[in-house]
């Protein structure tokens, strides 16, 4: 019986790694993809910054130096957080008073809303425009930290129970989407039009897959 438990638990504890390491992160990257898709000025702007690279591929090393690719993540992250409800969940004890006079039935399962909070006009001034700008502190933006450090965006969590892959995640999509931009322009497929409507599934997922046309740079070596 404790072998039957304790293989339950690894398969639950694979399950998650699986989840959380490559959904979320695949899903994030699909959309910055489709985001600068719609918005070829702000891929161009990504572009001109990664022209420090110069024609070979793009590296780890190259992700700390491009600032403007990180306010293009911090920006997906905000306006399309992978996991909209975040697994703080919490079950009230008793009925609990709010100070905005609402109150939370006793045995309610409570969680945070980051979709809510993201895209609300009292925290995010044009809450529904895509502008990574105001994330760069040179453009009059705040240096938001995405890691748990500022509620106003949190999407991997906060405290102790902080998603532990935080860092490896932010650093592999950087990584992706510099490679991404650096080798080809991404275009409109006419034939299937971009489309940011959404669908909550595990995560918060493109209704409709995103489909783009890529057109290689040439002297951008591939690796």
């Amino acid at each position: 019986m404790i072998d039957v438990l304790i293989i339950m638990g690894l398969i639950r504890y694979l399950q998650e790694m699986i989840f959380r390491g490559t959904d979320t992160t695949a899903l994030l990257t699909e959309w910055i993809m489709a985001e600068l898709v719609l918005n070829p000025e702000i891929q161009a702007k990504l572009r001109n910054e990664l022209s420090i690279v110069g024609n070979r591929s793009v590296t780890e090393a190259d992700v700390a130096k491009l600032p403007y690719l990180q306010a293009v993540i911090k920006e997906t992250l905000r306006v399309h957080p992978p996991g909209p409800l975040l697994s703080w969940a919490r079950l009230s004890t008793s009925n609990v008073h709010l100070s905005n006079g609402m109150v939370v039935p006793s045995k309610t399962t409570a969680m945070v809303n980051m979709w809510a909070i993201t895209h609300d006009p009292r925290v995010w001034e044009d809450a529904l425009v895509f502008k990574p700008e105001r994330f760069l502190e040179s453009q009059g933006g705040a240096d938001v930290d995405v890691r748990g450090g500022d509620l106003r965006l949190a999407p991997f969590g906060a405290g102790r129970r902080v998603c532990p892959g935080k860092n490896l995640g932010l650093v592999t999509v950087s990584l992706w989407v510099a490679k991404l931009v650096h080798h080809f322009e991404w275009v409109q497929d006419m034939r299937n039009p971009v489309d940011l409507s959404e669908v909550l599934k595990l995560s918060c997922e493109m209704k409709k897959p995103l489909s783009a046309v890529a057109i290689p740079r040439n002297g951008v070596q591939l690796f």
